[in-house]
């Protein structure tokens, strides 16, 4: 699923709502993570604290009605690189660090990590990762040989 145009818009707009709330020139805030939970039935992305208060929430027309089975897979993927996009506006929260930005589902359950605000981590995305067992398995078979 390719975001369309507006859907890029209302996840920034999003976004900004979020670092509206946390501006840096407060108190530093004890928010560990940012929640956000995208509903497939209603289109409905809500953002929430630690203690489950909502932020804010806005709604997805692109992702109303969505049946794809792949759906939270590519609204990750979707989230993850309109925050990276404002990297500079994720990374400078009011909020101690480290803290992250996680998906989940209408259950509640994490669906993904989308993103860590700390000078020292970096998350590394799915396209990376994929195959990596396999190399690693590789490697280490080569290497026991060798011995």
């Amino acid at each position: 699923m390719k975001p369309s145009e507006q859907t890029t818009q209302q996840i920034e707009r999003f976004l900004k709502k979020i670092a509206q709330k946390f501006p840096t020139n407060e108190d530093t805030s004890l928010v560990t993570d940012i929640h956000i939970r995208v509903s497939q039935d209603s289109g409905e992305m809500v953002a929430f604290d630690d203690d489950d208060k909502e932020i804010t929430r806005c709604v997805v027309e692109q992702w109303i009605g969505n049946t794809d089975e792949d759906f939270y897979d590519n609204v990750e993927c979707v989230l993850h690189n309109t925050i990276a996009t404002l990297n500079i506006l994720a990374d400078n929260l009011g909020i101690l660090k480290p803290y992250s930005f996680v998906l989940e589902n209408d259950d509640k359950e994490t669906v993904g990590e989308l993103y860590i605000a700390d000078d020292d981590t970096v998350i590394i995305g799915k396209d990376l990762m994929e195959g990596l067992d396999s190399d690693l398995n590789s490697f280490l078979d080569t290497l026991l040989k060798e011995n």
